[in-house]
């Protein structure tokens, strides 16, 4: 086995920080079929290849041994068995336990048995490594929030949006379809991929403990007065843009907005809930025009009419859909959709609205 034991990846998961090895297994024969649990075909020198920083690990003894349960959603299950069998095989094979999880289509903990408490232990890490890289690549259904959609500014952003489309009529893109609902006017702290009411209640806890441990402290009872004015885009080409934005400040010019996103998003990034992005800090933006909104509005065409001629009307397609803020950008750099108190953090549910048109929130708490 070969270790980059100098600099081994780090992994933050449930508070704890994790030392994540990898094992050079590809001469080894039993790694062509892994055999099924039998203690005495295992060999010390093979297992417990994670490290733990940290020994705050959920395990009983019993009479036959020790045992860990752990609350996975359902929706991981596949990626800690495996093709076949063949990841839990492996993993009850290199850990010296048993693993068993629910039939296909139940919830339930998943139970590790097994003689030696280290075995249990390294076999509960890295089925919490597994599900956060899985987490990783499931699409979200939640994400941290901050509402700017007051009346003055979505006024002042349907103002923007009928002088872009009389002033920049026959630029590619530049339909009513690419842009921003104004109920749905927000900063974006994070996405989450919450797979059942387990997960969505931890998040909902960790909103609430960041209101006691970073809200109070960073704002000490002042308000979030904030400015949103000027247009930025995501990418180097203004001829080829896929997201068009308003930066934010606030009125005092303090930092207290970035620090408070950021010192969130790191918590539920230590708490293994919002994926990681390659952002070191939170972008803080309200986002006005997307490509991927034209995308959206043909799929909803084409599902509820047969009519081309509306889908006509929508541009192009595919993946990297794209707009020309060229002239946009010449225009209206400095537009200023006005001021705005920043008063809620919300855990916002994708795709459901409530009365208001905002995003239905699992979760919120007041910041002023």
């Amino acid at each position: 086995m070969e270790f980059d034991v100098l600099h081994p990846q780090l992994v933050h998961i449930g508070g704890r920080c994790y030392r994540k090895y990898t094992t050079n297994t590809a001469s080894r024969e039993e790694d062509e079929y892994i055999r099924p649990y039998q203690e005495e075909e295992y060999d010390d020198r093979d297992v417990y290849c994670d490290e733990i920083c940290g020994v705050d690990v959920n395990v009983e003894q019993t009479e036959k041994g020790y045992r860990s349960k752990m609350d996975v959603p359902s929706a991981y299950f596949k990626f800690i068995i495996g093709k076949k069998g063949e990841t839990k095989r492996k993993l009850e094979y290199e850990t010296k336990t048993q693993i068993r999880i629910p039939r296909q289509g139940q919830e339930g903990d998943i139970v590790i048995h097994g003689q030696d408490r280290k075995g249990v232990v390294s076999a509960r890490t890295r089925i919490e490594v597994m599900v956060d890289s899985a987490r990783q690549r499931l699409p979200f259904t939640h994400f941290l929030s901050l509402p700017v959609n007051g009346q003055k500014i979505k006024d002042a952003f349907l103002d923007f949006k009928a002088d872009v489309l009389r002033e920049c009529d026959g630029d590619r893109g530049i339909v009513p379809a690419v842009f921003q609902n104004p109920d749905k006017l927000h900063l974006t702290l994070g996405i989450m991929a919450l797979m059942n009411e387990s997960e969505v209640t931890k998040a909902t806890d960790l909103l609430q403990q960041c209101r006691e441990d970073l809200v109070n402290p960073i704002l000490k009872g002042e308000p979030l007065d904030a400015i949103i004015q000027g247009l930025e885009y995501m990418n180097d080409e203004p001829g080829k843009v896929n997201v068009l934005y308003a930066n934010v400040m606030l009125q005092d010019g303090s930092d207290r907005l970035q620090v408070l996103a950021d010192r969130i998003k790191d918590r539920f990034v230590s708490a293994g809930l919002l994926k990681k992005d390659s952002y070191e800090r939170v972008k803080l933006h309200v986002t006005l025009m997307n490509a991927k909104f034209i995308g959206d509005a043909r799929k909803e065409i084409a599902s509820k009419s047969q009519d081309v001629r509306q889908q006509e009307q929508l541009p192009f397609s595919g993946e990297r859909e794209y707009f020309d803020a060229t002239n946009v950008l010449r225009m209206f750099r400095d537009y200023k959709f006005g001021e705005h108190l920043i008063d809620s953090i919300h855990i916002s549910q994708r795709g459901f609205y409530d009365k208001d048109g905002y995003y239905t929130a699992a979760a919120k708490v007041p910041l002023t």
